[in-house]
């Protein structure tokens, strides 16, 4: 019973709080729209910043699933990474659309609540990371990563802000010309680069 009354709580908390922001809702307004009492939700919760970390956690889970299904779809290394851009393409379509819960968060919250700061940096990190993975296994340099998440981190602010989806479209030909460039300067530095690390071949010949 509890279980699923915190559950409903999260809900309602994770689409007040995306769309009008933590700080414009209270918890009196989080109690009308749950259906529960003031007391019952102190209960449940213990506090505001103790439900908002919890949202951003299921938050967490709902990225990392978009992303694995993004780069599940089959292809290269390189194709599996530019996939990331055609996801957020997707999800910046969606009418309710209202930019990254992470970012926000941290804009309303970050200076005055080290907890919600710390969780949204450990969310970042891991998305890095797993780009990371993805570029390690094109056979690309280590630092191709934090430039394709800057990428995909502007698009997703830059969305929010313009209210439409071609900041997706921008990021990904930034990022397939940051990859393809990455790609080619390694092929160079190896004397030729084999497809089977995950990319496209590329031959390197000297003009004599």
């Amino acid at each position: 019973m509890d279980e699923a009354l915190r559950a409903r709580i999260l809900e309602v908390a994770d689409r007040l709080y995306y769309t009008m922001g933590i700080q414009a809702v209270g918890m009196d307004l989080l109690r009308a729209e749950a259906g529960v009492s003031l007391k019952r939700l102190y209960q449940l919760f213990g506090s505001k910043e103790a439900i908002v970390e919890e949202v951003l956690r299921a938050r967490h889970g709902m990225w990392t699933a978009l992303v694995e299904d993004a780069v599940a779809g089959g292809g290269d290394a390189r194709h599996r990474l530019l996939a990331i851009y055609d996801m957020l393409a997707r999800w910046f379509d969606q009418d309710d659309f209202r930019g990254c819960v992470f970012i926000n968060s941290f804009g309303e919250l970050g200076a005055t609540a080290p907890r919600i700061a710390e969780i949204v940096r450990e969310h970042k990190a891991s998305f890095q990371a797993r780009l990371a993975e993805l570029v390690a296994d094109a056979g690309a340099p280590a630092s191709l990563a934090p430039q394709l998440a800057i990428l995909a981190e502007g698009a997703q602010t830059t969305a929010a802000i313009a209210g439409t989806t071609e900041a997706a479209g921008h990021a990904r030909a930034a990022a397939e010309v940051l990859i393809d460039v990455a790609l080619s300067a390694r092929a160079v530095a190896d004397g030729g680069y084999s497809a089977d690390r995950g990319s496209r071949a590329v031959s390197v010949r000297g003009e004599g």
